[in-house]
């Protein structure tokens, strides 16, 4: 797979671009979110790749606000 040298970025530069800490993307790499390319003892992710991630939302829905009782209901 030919690749151009422009294109690769180190996970510290990968942590710029996106605004978040190396451990993130390192996190992400972990994960497979992002695919790394490795040049001697040194890891690449591809700078389009790491611009064009989405992250997933996760975690539980939140829940639908309660409706607020009017005060004549309360008191009864």
């Amino acid at each position: 797979m030919k690749v151009d040298p422009g294109e690769l970025v180190n996970q510290k530069e990968a942590a710029k671009i996106r605004g978040v800490s190396p451990q993130s993307i390192n996190y992400l790499v972990k994960r497979g979110k992002l695919s790394t390319i490795t040049i001697g003892d040194r890891k690449f992710l591809l700078r389009s790749e790491v611009e064009n991630y989405k992250p997933e939302v996760g975690g539980r829905p939140r829940k639908k606000p309660a409706e607020k009782a009017s005060k004549k209901s309360r008191r009864k």
